[in-house]
């Protein structure tokens, strides 16, 4: 009688997977297989990768190329000019990630990844031919207003990876991210202005020396190109069920399910959704510390030692970022997914945020050291920072996604990143001017030049540990 009651239970909680249903096929196919998810996670990575390298390839040739429109009258105007390119793609971005949220929940995540790719190939090409000021404006402002890719890849993650695999997922995506912003200024610099850097293979009067900027977008844009094609043998994650189906099904808990989620699959619900409101918050917080991080520690390591900075050049930058990059990859894919099954993402959360903020304050010290010393310890440093940085990202990302069901999951992560585009608009104006501030300061009897702005960064960090705590941060997942 017992076997008989089990068996019944069994069929029971046998999940209903309906024909013609992508959705359905692809939780099908986690269900039968086991093992290391090597090709899905690829995919992920290569996509995010895509996405990530145009945002900050400009930025090693910015300063040049618009001083080439001569838009400005001065040359101290460059650098103000320069500024609203720069976040031109953060402006399109936070306009309308709420919109591509909504619609990756409506029509399916493939799509939206699809033409998130493909905007990279157009926008990011026509940036390059950009002949004057406002074209380069335009083109930069359309590629962060088209390409809302970033919140579904994450909902995408999310589902195509069986449960134990979701934080490696994740970790793909922040961790393919972190390293597109590190290449991407890398190839922006070696390759912007080929007939003056290489002016024995490439004439002026050729393609790349009338469009000295091409270069390095073409070479993004036709590795987007790639992407796209291969893109398309995506398979959709997104259940698509009909009517009938629904009604015939014999799982009637799935059938009130599938209701409620339609009921509930409007942007109302989702703002009155403490537990996910709550980790954007925390997301947002530690995005802003990201950013002015981002933008000091360049600043900082560039200025001369007498304002209580390394004095070093845009190449021993560049070396450092490598390193951190090379560091990244290795510790996402390898220890953070362990980390994360025993601690879960909160505590992981917490321990990085605390970790952090005396590795943070150390590096007004480290400036004091010379030679190889300050190269190795300043490596160690960055490493174990940007670590810890992308560590707590990817805990917030799963703290956002099992939040909310699947048919919610892409409003929520255009929520996030509207909001985390005007942080990160926000960090490096802000951490600029802080800078600017404190090294005139050098000399002061309290947190002199640059312990002052390590100092705020840490202050701000504090504030990102102190509200994964309750009655703040509420989740009923872990």
């Amino acid at each position: 009688m017992s076997n008989k009651i089990n068996e019944l239970k069994e069929e029971l909680l046998e999940p209903v997977y309906h024909d013609n249903c992508p959705g359905c096929k692809v939780d099908r196919d986690k269900r039968m297989k086991t093992g290391f998810p090597l090709k899905e996670l690829i995919f992920v990575w290569v996509i995010v990768l895509c996405v990530a390298l145009p945002i900050s390839s400009l930025f090693p040739f910015l300063y040049f190329m618009v001083r080439d429109f001569n838009i400005a009258e001065k040359e101290e105007d460059i650098s103000y000019y320069a500024g609203f390119v720069g976040s031109a793609y953060m402006i399109g971005r936070a306009l309308t990630s709420i919109f591509w949220g909504v619609v990756a929940d409506r029509y399916g995540r493939k799509p939206v990844i699809l033409l998130g790719t493909a905007t990279v190939v157009v926008f990011n090409t026509l940036f390059g031919f950009s002949v004057n000021y406002w074209m380069a404006i335009i083109t930069r402002f359309l590629l962060g207003f088209l390409n809302g890719l970033l919140g579904p890849i994450k909902a995408y993650a999310c589902e195509l990876f069986r449960d134990e695999h979701q934080a490696l997922g994740l970790s793909a995506i922040s961790t393919s991210w972190g390293i597109g912003l590190i290449i991407g200024p890398a190839l922006g610099g070696y390759l912007a202005q080929p007939a003056e850097k290489f002016p024995g293979l490439v004439s002026p009067d050729s393609l790349f020396g009338r469009f000295p900027y091409l270069l390095p977008c073409l070479c993004i844009s036709i590795f987007a190109l790639f992407v796209t094609i291969g893109a398309f043998w995506l398979p959709e994650t997104l259940h698509f069920h009909k009517k009938d189906e629904l009604e015939s099904a014999s799982n009637v808990p799935d059938v009130e399910e599938k209701t409620r989620e339609g009921k509930d699959s409007n942007l109302i619900s989702l703002l009155k959704n403490w537990p996910l409101m709550s980790s954007i918050i925390v997301y947002c917080i530690f995005s802003l510390h990201d950013m002015a991080y981002t933008e000091i520690f360049s600043l900082w390591a560039v200025s001369p030692t007498s304002l209580g900075g390394l004095n070093y050049s845009t190449e021993n930058v560049g070396t450092i970022l490598s390193i951190t990059g090379i560091g990244l990859l290795l510790f996402q894919t390898s220890l953070y997914p362990i980390m994360e099954r025993i601690f879960g993402p909160i505590v992981v959360a917490r321990i990085c945020g605390v970790l952090s903020i005396p590795v943070l304050q150390s590096y007004p010290f480290i400036a004091l050291l010379s030679g190889f010393m300050l190269a190795f310890t300043l490596n160690c440093a960055s490493v174990m920072k940007n670590v810890l940085s992308v560590s707590i990202i990817t805990s917030t990302f799963m703290l956002q996604n099992k939040a909310v069901d699947q048919r919610q999951r892409g409003a929520a992560n255009g929520i996030a990143m509207t909001l985390q585009s005007i942080c990160k608009a926000i960090g490096p104006a802000c951490g600029g001017a802080l800078l600017s501030w404190c090294q005139k300061r050098v000399n002061a009897a309290i947190l002199p030049g640059a312990h002052m702005i390590f100092f705020i960064l840490n202050v701000i960090e504090g504030i990102g540990v102190l509200i994964t705590f309750k009655p703040f941060l509420i989740t009923n997942h872990y």
